[in-house]
């Protein structure tokens, strides 16, 4: 990432940090299944978790095995300050993904939950886990993929193309599960299962989403990323197409594709 970006990530997790947990259901419900699937996977020894946020996937892996050591690392130092303040016994780090403060080879598992989305250069942030990673751990993710939060997407566009002739959309885009594969094989990993599942979150309105999203600090991160979502115009009419083609029982459904992901070193 560039310094600017690492920045503004830092600033939008750090300051959302205490509030984090009240909105992040969707979160929440992935951590837990992420760390269902890998925790009998991992060999004995350290585990990193990520982008840890506010320390979700930590706490769901000490449910399942309380021995265990644990480090969690984050961007945005609010992040990492909260997840250990409620992990007794857990070493903690700021750091970057894509430039993680670790010697190579330290780690049996490395996890992440709701993270890796966020990257300007996934390949990159992959070889870093893999560079931490021990010769038999685990490299176990979870990310929102291309579906995540198509009906807001869906509508923006059509808002845009509506109102501003010319214009583009620019609300944030996802990986696809090719894309991750490819990405997996670029940093080096054997791709152990790779697969995607839906989680539907419902909005009494659309500012409710907009609001929720930025309560989790889950704003539009792009280097290219012009100022601002859109002009009144442009987000009043995407409410109503929001509300129109997608409302259901007078509430509003935001879609997250989430594609997880378990691998280990190749070659």
């Amino acid at each position: 990432m560039s310094a600017v970006l690492v920045q503004r990530v830092r600033e939008h997790f750090s300051c959302h940090a205490e509030e984090y947990d009240r909105f992040a259901r969707v979160q929440k419900i992935v951590a837990a299944r992420l760390v269902a699937q890998a925790s009998p996977l991992i060999p004995a020894g350290r585990v990193l978790d990520v982008g840890t946020g506010t320390g979700e996937v930590a706490r769901c892996l000490r449910e399942r095995d309380p021995g265990r050591p644990l480090l969690v690392c984050d961007l945005a130092p609010g992040m990492t300050r909260h997840a250990v303040a409620s992990l007794p016994n857990a070493l903690a780090a700021d750091g970057d993904a894509q430039s993680l403060p670790f010697v190579a080879g330290v780690f049996a598992g490395v996890l992440s939950a709701s993270v890796y989305q966020w990257m300007n250069d996934l390949p990159e942030a992959f070889r870093e886990a893999r560079r931490v990673l021990a010769d038999e751990g685990l490299f176990a993710f979870a990310l929102f993929g291309e579906g995540t939060l198509f009906e807001l997407r869906a509508s923006h566009r059509q808002a845009v193309a509506e109102m501003q002739p010319g214009g583009c959309s620019h609300v944030q885009e996802f990986p696809s599960r090719q894309g991750v594969a490819a990405a997996l094989e670029a940093g080096g990993f054997r791709i152990l299962r790779l697969w995607s599942e839906n989680e539907v979150e419902w909005h009494e309105t659309v500012p409710d989403l907009l609001r929720a999203l930025k309560k989790i600090g889950a704003q539009n991160a792009s280097d290219q990323r012009p100022p601002g979502l859109a002009s009144r115009r442009v987000m009043q009419r995407m409410n109503d197409i929001y509300r129109a083609r997608f409302a259901h029982e007078g509430r509003i459904p935001a879609t997250y594709e989430v594609i997880y992901g378990l691998a280990c070193k190749g070659w």
